[in-house]
């Protein structure tokens, strides 16, 4: 018995020492920080194209940005079977793939990385755009005559001329901006105005920047000149953008993607914002060894943002352990906690437990009316799922029409345990009672936040992701605490009356 104990004792320290090691390796090697904000923030941009090719000659060519204002690039890199890949800069910067012959489905990558740097956000014009001349269909232009003299007779200048024509164009109310856009979209509305005023300005395209987000679009911006100055707008929103909220990805104000040989093409994109010691950053582009290639930040960047969570799954189930183990608390489920917790990452601690409470409530009502019916186990189970989403889905509709927002992620709720915890929360019921019920209810929940506060922590987060590492680390935990055969902290309340002073009688 000893063996084996020293024996675990020692796998624990190895798996610490690897894990470690293998961090500090990152962390000099490589220039990834120990803390995000000690260091640059950058942001991982990755263009996925697909297409349908037929047989022929397939060339495919996405426009790629170089520098952007607030945002410098520091590397780009492409994957491309079977493609050729040239890089074209003639005033319209893009990335040129060719190939003799392919047939079937097509996928195309592209990835970048920015580096947020403020001392790129000039406003400075380089080459405006021409004015050209505007021509409206009769309707059209009356109604665009008493939008841009409305607009007009409160501005100043090109820029507070188009800050009024935006509030016009999102304004439903407004008759003639709503005749407008049901003719053109809001950004070509927005440059046929300004250019009908003799104000400069064009249509380009840039993402909305938001970390973790996938299968994302370009979205239109308008981009007005004025002087020697230039400001962006958001048509569709009503507002100006600043610089560090869009990464201008087109601003030649040409075509985003164009295919040839191919059909049903599309580009959608992946962002990650990652964090880097300077010294890494010129690295970052030329790291190409096998060790780096079969990590999982070699992976698209839709996969890495699926990871960002599953890696925060290991440290869930130490926590599980600890207060299983140690404090002693019940759980419906062993594992489910860490779950729910996940759940209360995307909505939050406190409309997520609302969200939780009403489910598993009215699914333990429903559970307890069809009990009569006397079904078979998996027959209950099922009907228990198809309960919980229809109370998920109800959920959803009241909470968006109520204009809670937080609510439309209920469906976040993994609902397969739910139905589990439900049904044994009711056969628990039927054989212990009301008690032993809300006993392991309240310690899920105790478990589930407590798993959640820590898997929250913006630091964690960027150490488990950052730093595989640790996740020996925190597997040598799981399986320290998993040894421990002592009182659990809760049991050691049977021994209260050995703390009632001698000769004390109650």
């Amino acid at each position: 018995m000893k063996l084996a104990r020293s024996s675990l004792f020692w796998i624990a320290a190895v798996l610490i020492l690897v894990g470690i090691a293998h961090s500090v390796h990152r962390h000099l090697e490589h220039g990834v920080p120990w803390f995000p904000g000690a260091t640059d923030t950058l942001w991982d941009i990755e263009a996925t194209v697909r297409l349908d090719a037929s047989g022929d000659p397939v060339r495919v060519r996405l426009a790629v940005p170089g520098d952007a204002p607030g945002f410098k690039r520091v590397a780009e890199h492409t994957a491309s079977p079977g493609y050729g890949l040239s890089f074209v800069d003639n005033g319209h910067r893009h990335a040129e793939w060719t190939t003799r012959e392919a047939v079937g489905p097509q996928v195309l990558y592209y990835r970048a990385q920015f580096q947020v740097d403020p001392t790129l956000g000039s406003r400075h014009v380089g080459h405006p755009p021409e004015i050209r001349r505007i021509a409206w269909s009769p309707s059209l232009q009356v109604a665009s005559a008493q939008v841009l003299r409305n607009a007009y007779l409160q501005s100043a200048d090109g820029f507070s001329l188009a800050r009024a024509l935006v509030r016009r164009l999102a304004d439903a109310d407004n008759q003639n901006a709503q005749l407008l856009l049901s003719e053109y979209p809001p950004s070509t509305t927005l440059v046929r105005l300004l250019n009908q005023a003799e104000v400069p300005a064009r249509t380009v395209h840039g993402l909305v920047l938001e970390d973790g987000r996938r299968r994302q679009s370009l979205q239109p911006f308008v981009q007005v000149f004025e002087g020697d100055a230039w400001r962006l707008f958001d048509p569709k929103g009503g507002t100006e953008v600043q610089d560090e909220e869009v990464l201008l990805w087109e601003q030649a104000g040409g075509p985003v993607l164009v295919v040839e040989g191919g059909r049903n093409s599309r580009v959608t994109f992946s962002m990650l914002e990652t964090r880097q010691s300077a010294a890494g950053l010129g690295e970052q582009g030329t790291v190409t060894d096998a060790v780096f290639n079969l990590s999982i930040h070699s992976l698209p960047l839709s996969e890495q943002a699926i990871f960002q969570s599953i890696l925060l799954l290991p440290l869930g189930a130490l926590v599980v352990v600890f207060f299983r183990v140690v404090v002693g608390l019940e759980t419906s489920g062993t594992f489910m906690p860490v779950l729910i917790a996940l759940a209360f990452l995307e909505m939050n601690l406190l409309p997520g437990l609302i969200t939780f409470l009403l489910v598993v409530g009215g699914g333990l009502l429903m559970r307890q009316a069809m009990a009569h019916l006397n079904l078979l186990l998996v027959a209950r189970v099922s009907v228990v799922i198809v309960c919980v989403i229809g109370l998920i889905s109800l959920l959803s509709v009241l909470s968006f029409h109520l204009g809670f927002t937080s609510g439309l992620k209920v469906a976040l709720f993994p609902m397969i345990i739910l139905a589990w915890t439900i049904e044994r929360m009711s056969i628990l019921w039927e054989e212990e009672g009301p008690r032993d019920v809300f006993k392991q209810g309240a310690g899920s929940l105790i478990t589930a936040i407590a798993a959640f506060w820590l898997m929250q922590l913006g630091w964690v987060q960027h150490l488990m992701f950052n730093f595989l590492g640790l996740q020996l680390v925190v597997l040598a935990g799981i399986v320290l605490l998993g040894s421990y055969t002592g009182y659990r902290l809760l049991e050691l309340w049977r021994f209260r009356p050995f703390l009632t002073p001698a000769g004390g009688r109650t």
